[in-house]
């Protein structure tokens, strides 16, 4: 009888699962590698050396921030390969690519843009983050996390995470913590201000970690290996085997949502990461998904490497 009444809740629990289509879609001027979202605005950077300033609510580009050209080695002029952009209280940090492949860190503020760190300085940044209105977070290629100060004009601290090249790195949302995920699979929790591994965790994951995502105490991350894992406080550390690469995984506000890319069709994967319970798939993405932000409980913008953000409401 017990067997009977698992089968029947795991039975009620597919048929009840369907699958969501966007409900809209934004669309860059060229093809989007990061976006971040504020209130009723939008900042979606691209590589051809803009971040298009959406209004949600009209769903149009209401600006645009253009980065100067880059001069190649055969003195060609190419659009910035914008990498990264955040926003916090008015200024977006934003990350190009600059000659010899590398980086330009710019700040956009009151309709001025500043090179605050220039390719001279011969940085792999992947991806930077505003840790508060005057320190930037850093994490580069080379498995470094770089804490900045913009108004002092140097780093607080430069530190050597790991010897395996940065996969991800995910600044938590009250800005105190930082996870670090690296090519090896490997997983760390980080204190923001010192950058001290607070807690390195057994990995779930045998292989390069795509993605990150973490809130509220929980972190999930998507592999190479076709493993979706999941460490969460008080509770055992485990994996989602998925049928296909795991390119991008996201979560809600309260970590009570989480997504993951699945399948070649890719589709988007609700599931529960306390009870492992699958819900309702997102089914409209061409291309494998490159961001996925939550920006409450029930709604969520994706892109894919593409031109489109897709915008979704769940039930």
């Amino acid at each position: 009888m017990f067997k009977l009444l698992i089968f029947l809740f795991l039975l009620s629990s597919i048929v009840d699962a369907k699958d969501i289509l966007p409900t809209f879609k934004l669309r860059s001027v060229g093809f989007v590698s990061d976006f971040v979202v504020d209130a009723d605005r939008l900042y979606a950077a691209n590589d051809i050396g803009t971040v298009d300033i959406f209004d949600i609510k009209s769903k149009k580009i209401i600006n645009q921030i253009i980065l100067p050209p880059v001069t190649t080695a055969m003195n060609k002029l190419i659009a910035a390969n914008i990498l990264s952009v955040d926003y916090l209280n008015g200024k977006v940090l934003i990350v190009s690519v600059g000659r010899d492949s590398f980086r330009n860190v710019w700040i956009y503020e009151n309709n001025e843009l500043k090179n605050i760190i220039d390719e001279s300085k011969k940085l792999s940044v992947k991806k930077a983050r505003f840790l508060n209105d005057e320190q930037i977070i850093f994490g580069t290629l080379g498995s470094e996390v770089i804490l900045h100060d913009t108004r002092e004009k140097y780093n607080v601290y430069k530190s050597h995470i790991s010897q395996s090249t940065l996969g991800d790195m995910q600044l938590s949302f009250d800005k105190t913590e930082i996870v670090f995920a690296d090519e090896s699979g490997a997983i760390k929790l980080l204190d923001a201000k010192t950058s001290k591994v607070k807690q390195d965790y057994p990995p779930q994951n045998l292989d390069n970690i795509y993605h990150v995502a973490h809130n509220n105490g929980v972190i999930i991350t998507a592999g190479q290996d076709r493993r979706v894992a999941v460490y969460q406080e008080g509770q055992e550390d485990y994996y989602i085997k998925s049928d296909f690469l795991v390119y991008c995984v996201g979560l809600s506000p309260s970590a009570k949502t989480a997504v993951y890319t699945s399948g070649e069709e890719n589709y988007l994967q609700l599931f529960n990461p306390k009870t492992k319970e699958h819900g309702n798939r997102l089914i409209g993405h061409n291309k494998s998904v490159n961001q996925i932000k939550f920006i409450n409980e029930k709604e969520l913008f994706t892109s894919e490497g593409r031109r489109d953000i897709f915008y979704w409401k769940l039930d």
